[in-house]
């Protein structure tokens, strides 16, 4: 029996889909799209002081909505809420509380006011972690998360980089498929949608 290095299977699994899967498909996101609400009454990125939910956080000229606690069902988020909750809550306050990123969380961060400009922090973002996760180690994995993870500081990184690598693959599988229903419905239903 070999030796198995753990880390480069894990940020491999990650680079994988994101090369294979993932990146090429959110090119060209226009700002319809980004923007787009399929049913009414939908959790988004709005410019500041035009949003409904409870809770809006972001520091400049956007908020992402939301609510503590989450009702349930929640609203429907559109890409640019998916988006901001990727580039914020599952890769920025990972790579500030473990790589060195500046201090950022849901109320403090800057989102975006166009696609493009979500996708530079998305890939801003997503390159940090990969080498951050790089960084880690063999034996980087093995330490424990630390209390900016709340109720799972004792276990392992490892465990928190393959929960990152799920919550990447879920959330972004998410945004090409409302990609693809944008795509395939007529701009008379968009219209009648929004």
């Amino acid at each position: 029996m070999t030796d198995q290095s753990w880390n480069p299977l894990l940020r491999d699994q990650i680079a994988w889909h994101w090369t294979n899967h993932l990146r090429d498909r959110l090119d060209g996101l226009t700002d319809d799209e980004y923007f787009w609400e399929p049913v009414p009454d939908c959790w988004s990125v709005r410019p500041h002081g035009t949003g409904t939910a409870p809770v809006q956080g972001g520091s400049g000229a956007m908020t992402i909505d939301f609510a503590m606690p989450e009702p349930d069902p929640a609203p429907f988020p559109t890409i640019a809420w998916r988006l901001g909750h990727v580039i914020v809550g599952v890769l920025a306050v990972r790579n500030a509380a473990h790589f060195g990123r500046a201090s950022t969380d849901y109320q403090s961060f800057g989102y975006a006011t166009t696609a493009a400009e979500a996708l530079t922090q998305l890939d801003t973002e997503y390159a940090t972690w990969l080498a951050g996760v790089e960084s880690l180690g063999e034996i980087g994995l093995a330490r424990p998360c630390g209390k900016a993870e709340g109720p799972y500081a004792g276990r392992p990184l490892a465990e928190l980089v393959l929960h990152i690598n799920r919550e990447l693959i879920h959330h972004l599988a998410e945004v090409c498929l409302l990609r693809d229903l944008y795509l395939h419905t007529d701009q008379k239903t968009r219209r009648e949608a929004s």
